[in-house]
């Protein structure tokens, strides 16, 4: 069996498939359908999965291994490299914790469908937060630690919380964020005061309550009240219930709260990490994401534990203390499978670009690096291909679609693996049905017979219904939900990114279809052009955006980094000193122009190209091309919240101001 005989499959009978699927999870009430196609009787766009099922997602994250006798089995790793502390939690141990958590909160008068914000860094408590609301069937909505107040007085200001639970501090590897004072901020921003607001006080950082604040630990001990364990039932919950909500700025920059139901995430995950990841129960899954973000949710939490695997949950940075930590992880630990972002290998590539850190023969494990967040270019996965001799493989998803849409899927024991080719994200995984539409017509275009050919740069979309796990609606907003969505194409769920489809049906998404650009008629992919720049030996990463041009309308333009920067020169913040380089930037420069040029059309050379120390970014890993955009045309914008490093735009903005003056004077 292989990924296109799967998808098949799926796509000839769903219900068959998803059905076999929920086999493997424990339901209070198993499902006697499994699709519900019957429009009128849902909200729009009208379908439902598993309609009449009951189950606990904590249960089956939990419960379950320790009642089949795997409870010695070790649940999750945590290794923090900016705590410099390591924990290791079997599954038994993460069910007393998890009943103990559950049973404070009841007692203090958290219920079924009650809305949880939790704020909180990378730390086992917050993973036992998570667990405990879905054991009650409260809704948890995770939001990154350390976000600013006014994006996180927006958050509560939407979910309007009954409890908000959250750390008293957060580490990184120079400074320590003060939590509290944010959180304390932005409740007074949104207006509305939680009915609880518990918090739990790390070793360090700041140790003070106020008035309607109490300790998670305190907490716990007063309820247990001198017994040494308790045990809370799990709510049964109905299979479309809210497990959680978690927020996404999407494309338009307003936050909306994306829902998540119980069961057909539950389905999803468990077929997900044995199909796609081709993992076993026992195997140890690392996702080097954050638990803030929907990989976190998926790929961290629910998805390993629902599956029996060990997660290891990281508290720390890529390169920090070095670039070797992902390596050292992965051997302390025997990881099978890495999940990560481009950004981060690229970091890691830049740190140790000669691979020095990459423990030779002693990572027997590592089976399978999957990556996530962006579009990878094939030099960086070349580079880790060749040092590691393991396949690198790319996912494309979304925070709205829960799971993965597109992949060359690693597959269980026994059966054939999709060979990864660089560049492009895979093949569909079974249940997403994509298309390339093209955005006049609205209709896709045929996928081509010609081997090597592909369909012109569209739309990508998918045909509904979709797949289990997918969002069914947003928190508070259903009119939102369709009109974002699917009221531009149609029967079709809009997924906002450019790509296009070979022969044999591989995806490859080019870009946002905002990050197209149209220069004097040619419709050109920033993906493309990034692809090309990154195959330079200097260049460690780059993004490209389109700016406003009189004669061609828009012309490409980019922001490189070099792969060495001298280590006794520092980018200091506002720096606005290009990075040392071994070359000479102006001959990098023109061989990136003729580059480009000879590889994508002499209308598509760039205008100029930016050597800088640092692209801006979002904290998991996303250049913000909107922002680059934004500065190169003099157009106001707001600093993104999730933005890992302010400091970045300033060089950026003082490197752009000074060209365009130079450019302005040349013309005199």
């Amino acid at each position: 069996m292989d990924q296109k005989q799967l998808h098949q499959q799926a796509a000839q009978d769903p219900e068959a498939f998803w059905g076999a699927a929920a086999k493997d999870i424990r339901w209070i009430r198993e499902p006697t359908q499994v699709l519900d196609r019957a429009a009128d009787q849902h909200t729009s766009p009208g379908w439902r999965w598993f309609p009449d099922g009951q189950l606990n997602t904590c249960a089956n994250c939990v419960d379950r291994h320790v009642d089949e006798g795997h409870g010695d089995r070790t649940a999750l790793i945590w290794d923090s490299t900016v705590a410099q502390a390591q924990r290791r939690m079997t599954y038994a141990q993460l069910l007393v914790e998890v009943n103990h958590a559950a049973h404070m909160l009841r007692e203090e008068g958290l219920r079924k469908g009650d809305a949880v914000i939790i704020y909180m860094p990378m730390i086992p408590e917050a993973v036992v937060a998570m667990l405990a609301c879905a054991r009650l069937g409260a809704v948890h909505s995770v939001v990154f630690g350390g976000f600013a107040p006014a994006e996180l007085a927006k958050r509560i200001t939407d979910c309007a919380p009954t409890f908000i639970i959250a750390a008293n501090c957060g580490r990184e590897p120079k400074r320590e964020i003060n939590y509290l004072a944010l959180l304390r901020t932005a409740i007074a921003q949104s207006g509305l005061t939680p009915k609880k607001k518990i918090y739990y006080f790390r070793p360090f950082g700041p140790t003070d309550l106020q008035p309607g604040e109490a300790s998670w630990d305190e907490l716990i001990q007063n309820h247990l009240a001198g017994r040494a364990s308790v045990t809370v039932a799990p709510e049964p919950m109905a299979a479309s219930d809210p497990l959680y909500l978690l927020y996404t700025s999407g494309s338009t920059g307003v936050p909306k709260g994306v829902v998540r139901e119980h069961g057909p995430n539950a389905v999803q995950l468990r077929w997900t990490m044995q199909h796609v990841f081709g993992m076993r129960p026992g195997d140890v899954f690392f996702a080097a994401s954050d638990i803030g973000w929907v990989v976190g949710h998926s790929f961290i939490v629910y998805g390993p534990l629902l599956s029996g695997l060990t997660t290891v949950l990281f508290e720390g940075k890529p390169t920090y203390p070095n670039a070797g930590v992902f390596w050292r992880i992965v051997r302390d630990y025997g990881v099978h499978t890495l999940y990560t972002a481009p950004t981060a290998l690229r970091a890691v590539k830049r740190e140790d670009p000669e691979g020095e850190l990459i423990p030779q023969n002693a990572m027997p494990t590592l089976r399978n690096i999957f990556l996530v967040g962006e579009r990878t270019d094939p030099d960086t996965i070349l580079h880790f291909q060749d040092r590691l001799q393991i396949p690198l493989r790319d996912t494309f998803w979304q925070t709205e679609t829960g799971s993965i849409v597109a992949s060359s899927m690693a597959m269980p024991a026994g059966q054939t693996a999709t060979t990864p080719i660089p560049g492009v994200a895979g093949l569909p995984v079974p249940g997403w049905d994509v298309v390339v539409l093209d955005e006049t017509t609205g209709q896709p275009y045929p996928r081509p017979t010609t081997p090597g050919a592909t369909t012109p740069v569209g739309n990508l979309a998918v045909r509904t219904p979709l797949p289990p796990g997918a969002f069914p609606t947003l928190w508070r907003n259903h009119a939102g939900y369709m009109a974002s969505y699917f009221k531009k194409f149609p029967g079709f769920y809009d997924l906002s990114d450019a790509g296009i489809m070979d022969a044999d049906g591989r995806i490859s998404v080019l870009a946002r279809t905002d990050d197209l650009i149209n220069t004097a008629g040619h419709r050109l992919s920033t993906g493309g052009m990034e692809e090309i720049v990154a195959g330079h030996p200097a260049i460690a990463e780059c993004a490209v955006v389109g700016i406003r041009d009189e004669l061609k309308g828009e012309v490409p333009i980019c922001f490189a980094v070099f792969k060495r920067v001298t280590p006794t020169a520092p980018t200091a913040p506002g720096s606005t000193a290009a990075a040392a380089t071994d070359g000479d930037e102006e001959a990098v420069r023109v061989a990136l122009q003729k580059k480009v040029r000879a590889e994508m059309g002499a209308f598509a050379c760039f205008t100029h190209v930016y050597f800088v120390h640092n692209l801006p970014k979002t904290r998991s890993g996303k250049v913000l091309r909107r922002t680059l955009r934004a500065i190169c045309n003099g157009q106001a914008y707001q600093i993104p919240p999730t933005i890992e490093d302010d400091h970045v735009l300033v060089e950026i903005e003082t490197l752009v101001r000074r060209h365009n003056q130079g450019q302005a004077a040349s013309k005199l």
